[in-house]
C-alpha cells in the first residue's frame, strides 16, 4: 500500500509538472490574451485550459506539506536543492554564451548577481518560496501535529481568510495580496496539507465528489473570469475579477487543487513497471521546472518552438501538446545528467 501510494503522489507530480509547462506555453506564449483584447472561441479555448491548468502550482506545495508533517527534516535537503538551482542558475547562462544563442556582453552584473544568489534574488520565485517553506518546515509540522482538530480548524481559516478569501470576493487589488507567489502563501498550502494528513477531508475521500470539485472550481475560474470581462464594460470594478482568478491563491484554485489532490491520493497505482517508471522519472520534475524557467530562457523557448507561428488558431492544440511533451522529455533527461554528475561528486567526496 506504501509503494502505491507513493506512486500516486509521484504520477501527480508528472501531470502538475506538464500543466506547468502548458501554462507558461499559454500566458508567457501569447496563446491566451486577456479577454480585454480577444474573447474569439480559440482565446475561450485557451483560457479555459489555463483554468484546468491553474491549479498544479498548489498541488506540488500540497504534495510537500504532505509528506513533511511526517517525515524527518535533513539539513542536507536544504543543500542539495540550493545545489540544484545553481546548477541550472549559473550553467544555463555559460551554454547559452558558449553555444552563441547569447553573448557575454549581454549579461551585465546584475544579471550575473541573480545567477550566482538566485534564491535571495528570486530567479526562481518558486524556488525561493519552497526552500524558505522548507526551512521552516519543522516547526509548522510540529505545531500542525500538536494541535487538535477544533484549533487547527481554526488557524487554517483565519490564515486562508487573510491569504485567499479576502481577495476573492473585496473588488480591489489589496497591497498584502502577492497572488500566491509568496512563502505565506505556501505556509497556508502546508497547514493544509497538514489538516489532510491528520484529519482527512471525509467528502472528497470518494473520487468522484473529488473530481466534481475540481472539474467545478476550474469552470468556475474560467465563467468568473469571462464574465467579469463582459460585466467590465458596464462597472470598471469588475476589471480586477477579469485576471484575479487565475492567481494561485483565489479560492477556486485552492478548492480545483485540493480537489485534485484527493484525486490521485485515492487512485490507484499497481504495482509493477508502470508505478516503476512513474517513480523513476518523477524526481526530475524540479529540473524541468529550473531548465525551462529560467530568466533567459523562459520566453525564448516558445520563440525557438515558434509558438507565434499558431496563435489564435486551431492549431496550437497539437503544438500545445507537442510543446509540453517535448519541454518535459528534454528537461527530463538534462536533469537525469545533473542528477548522475551529483552523484558522482558526492561519491568523489566522500573518498577524499
Amino acid at each position: 500500500m506504501k509503494g502505491r501510494r507513493q506512486a500516486n503522489f509521484e504520477l501527480l507530480r508528472i501531470v502538475a509538472m506538464f500543466m506547468i509547462i502548458a501554462l507558461h506555453y499559454l500566458v508567457k506564449g501569447g496563446i491566451a490574451v486577456p479577454f480585454a483584447e480577444s474573447d474569439n472561441s480559440v482565446n475561450c479555448v485557451a483560457w479555459l485550459i489555463e483554468a484546468f491548468c491553474i491549479v498544479a502550482v498548489n498541488c506540488y506545495v500540497l504534495i510537500s506539506g504532505y509528506f513533511m508533517l511526517e517525515s524527518a527534516w535533513k539539513p542536507g535537503r536544504v543543500v542539495s536543492l540550493l545545489c540544484q538551482v545553481l546548477f541550472y542558475a549559473l550553467l544555463l547562462p555559460c551554454a547559452l554564451i558558449v553555444t552563441g544563442v547569447i553573448s557575454g556582453s549581454d549579461m551585465g552584473i546584475y544579471d550575473w548577481i541573480g545567477c550566482v544568489l538566485p534564491i535571495e534574488t528570486e530567479h526562481y520565485w518558486f524556488a525561493t518560496s519552497y526552500l524558505l517553506l522548507y526551512l521552516f518546515a519543522p516547526f509548522l509540522a510540529e505545531g500542525v501535529r500538536q494541535m487538535e482538530k477544533r484549533r487547527l480548524q481554526m488557524v487554517l481559516g483565519l490564515l486562508l481568510c487573510f491569504f485567499s478569501l479576502g481577495k476573492t470576493i473585496v473588488p480591489v487589488s489589496l497591497t498584502t495580496d502577492q497572488y500566491g507567489y509568496s512563502f505565506g502563501w505556501f505556509l497556508c498550502l502546508f497547514v493544509t496539507a497538514g489538516y489532510i494528513r491528520k484529519y482527512g477531508i471525509s467528502w472528497l475521500e470518494k473520487k468522484s465528489h473529488a473530481f466534481a470539485l475540481y472539474v467545478l472550481s476550474c469552470l468556475m475560474i474560467w465563467g468568473l473570469s469571462f464574465v467579469s470581462h463582459r460585466m467590465a464594460g458596464r462597472m470598471d470594478a469588475f476589471s480586477y475579477y477579469e485576471n484575479m482568478p487565475y492567481t494561485y491563491n483565489h479560492l477556486f484554485c485552492l478548492t480545483g487543487a485540493v480537489a485534485l489532490f484527493h484525486v490521485f491520493k485515492n487512485c490507484a497505482v499497481k504495482e509493477g513497471q508502470t508505478a516503476d517508471v512513474i517513480c523513476m522519472l518523477a524526481p526530475y520534475t524540479f529540473g524541468v521546472y529550473l531548465l525551462h524557467e529560467h530568466v533567459l530562457v523562459r520566453y525564448e523557448w516558445m520563440k525557438w518552438l515558434k509558438v507565434e507561428q499558431v496563435a489564435g488558431t486551431w492549431r496550437f492544440l497539437p503544438h500545445l501538446l507537442g510543446c509540453v511533451l517535448l519541454v518535459y522529455a528534454v528537461g527530463t533527461v538534462i536533469d537525469m545528467g545533473r542528477a548522475r554528475l551529483f552523484r558522482a561528486a558526492a561519491s568523489w567526496f566522500k573518498k577524499s
